[in-house]
């Protein structure tokens, strides 16, 4: 069985960051998971305009819409803009600058 989504079309809720995490005033994020299955979790995620600071787990993304930066804590920089697939790795310790709303496809392995 195939299936697809149309990942500029699902419809997603933002809540703001947790105050540990928050580096601006209001900044949000959405996370909405399209399907666990093959082995992987696919999803669509927003951060809203705003900076934010997290540590992740391994995943791949591509950028859908919007501009920012991610900076690691090592200075490794991803420029953020429609199209650019990025990686992070297992304990990344991430610092998200977001000028431009950003929604992104998120690919992790199914736990």
């Amino acid at each position: 069985m195939i299936e697809s989504f149309d990942a500029f079309a699902v419809q997603v809720s933002h809540e703001p960051f947790a105050a540990d995490a928050a580096l601006s005033e209001g900044v949000s994020s959405a996370l909405v998971e399209l399907t666990s299955d093959v082995g992987l979790d696919v999803g669509i995620w927003e951060h809203s305009v705003g900076n934010s600071h997290a540590s992740y787990g391994p995943e791949m993304f591509v950028i859908l819409e919007g501009r920012g930066r991610i900076t690691d804590a090592n200075g490794a920089v991803i420029e953020l803009k429609p199209g650019v697939v990025g990686v992070l790795h297992e304990g990344d310790d991430t610092t998200w600058e977001i000028t431009e709303k950003i929604r992104k496809v998120w690919i992790v392995r199914g736990s």
